[in-house]
């Protein structure tokens, strides 16, 4: 902060129009056009409005108060506000609202909340909050710069949530032009011809949370493998004497979720382990590759088929009736271990750019530091 700049309450700086505001209750609301605002954005649309002005909203309970936090948010035209945000109106001959709003962010205001249960910033201690303030033409100098600097934080997390996108369809897109393109040679039949077994596991495999032969449901069977360690386990004694082979998987089995997450796929690579009844249990004669089989199945147009097929009002199912009586084409064990070998590379160079593009996403953004150095610093105490 420079020394020529001048701190003042925040009470001394803005209106504070918490008077006005009047909460109502999702019940007696009238839907309408007006933008019925709460803590932390715009929770309904109402009929009426109490404001009809630009106006700086911040969360007195329900939002969060550290640094980095969206604690305060602006508001231009008519719009109603409950009584969990207070409501600001910044005397805009000393104060502008952007420059406002970046300080709030900024700043961790953690020290002016009270409550252990509900923790809240109370007015008495909003109208305490120091603020810094520089000239207006400073404040407009610095908000322009803190703009841009954000504008293009947002412009980059934008094109890495479509590059992650992009990535994830990258795979699909493939697989789905290698099943799509049959070459000639390739044999055609039903799904049945190629399974000794198909069927599905047991209703109460008597799941425990103790060691023991690993439980796999739905849940479990995600990006092509088996999540074992989000497993849970089932009784030495029912997998030996309650549970029958159908419910028991081999290695080389492929399994399918029927119930809740459709369509997902992975092949079996170790023994111990149980299906419920929400996995369905696909064993091959031969003929066809599990992990051929396993590519097959997760392609587009197969996908469509199964869970474009898949009934049930409120929870959907997989028939592997259906399943079973689908027409499916194939080369020599050969030609699928070939495309398998492809199709295991091309996966991992999708799922390392998902990788990337995700870590992008989750790792906070770097902040314009020297753009405004006041705000980036500046540590707030009580005067």
């Amino acid at each position: 902060m420079k020394k020529e700049w001048q701190r003042k309450k925040l009470g001394d700086l803005c209106d504070v129009l918490d008077h006005k505001r009047k909460p109502i209750t999702k019940r007696d609301r009238v839907a309408g056009e007006y933008p019925y605002y709460g803590a932390t954005g715009v929770l309904d649309h109402v009929e009426g409005y109490l404001f009809d002005e630009p106006i700086v909203l911040v969360g007195e309970d329900g939002a969060k108060w550290e640094s980095g936090e969206n604690t305060a948010f602006t508001v231009k035209g008519k719009c109603w506000v409950n009584n969990h945000a207070h409501v600001l109106r910044p005397h805009r001959t000393e104060l502008l609202d952007n420059w406002l709003i970046y300080h709030l962010h900024h700043s961790d205001l953690s020290e002016f909340v009270s409550g252990l249960t509900v923790p809240k910033l109370n007015q008495v201690s909003l109208r305490e909050i120091p603020i810094p303030v520089p000239p207006l033409p400073e404040q407009q100098r610095i908000v322009g710069i803190l703009d841009e600097a954000f504008d293009g934080i947002a412009t980059a997390k934008a094109n890495t949530e479509k590059n992650l996108q992009n990535a994830r369809a990258l795979f699909e897109s493939h697989i789905g032009d290698v099943f799509t393109r049959r070459n000639a040679g390739w044999t055609v039949c039903l799904l049945a011809d190629c399974l000794r077994l198909i069927t599905y596991g047991f209703t109460n495999p008597m799941p425990t949370t103790h060691t023991g032969p690993y439980m796999v449901t739905a849940k479990n069977v995600t990006g092509g493998q088996i999540d074992y360690v989000a497993a849970r386990h089932t009784s030495e004694e029912a997998f030996d004497k309650l549970l029958t082979d159908k419910s028991r998987p081999r290695v080389g089995d492929v399994l399918l979720t029927k119930d809740g997450t459709l369509g997902r796929l992975a092949v079996v690579e170790k023994a111990d382990l149980c299906i419920n009844q929400s996995v369905a249990l696909l064993r091959p004669n031969g003929r066809m590759e599990p992990h051929f089989m396993r590519y097959l199945l997760s392609s587009r147009s197969y996908q469509h088929r199964m869970i474009g097929d898949a009934d049930g009002t409120t929870i959907k199912h997989i028939y592997i009736t259906r399943v079973n009586k689908m027409d499916v084409a194939f080369p020599s064990l050969d030609g699928q271990r070939r495309i398998v070998s492809n199709l295991d590379s091309f996966s991992m160079t999708s799922q390392q750019l998902v990788r990337v593009y995700s870590q992008k996403l989750a790792a906070p953004p770097r902040e314009p530091v020297s753009a405004a150095p006041s705000l980036q610093r500046q540590s707030v105490n009580r005067p």
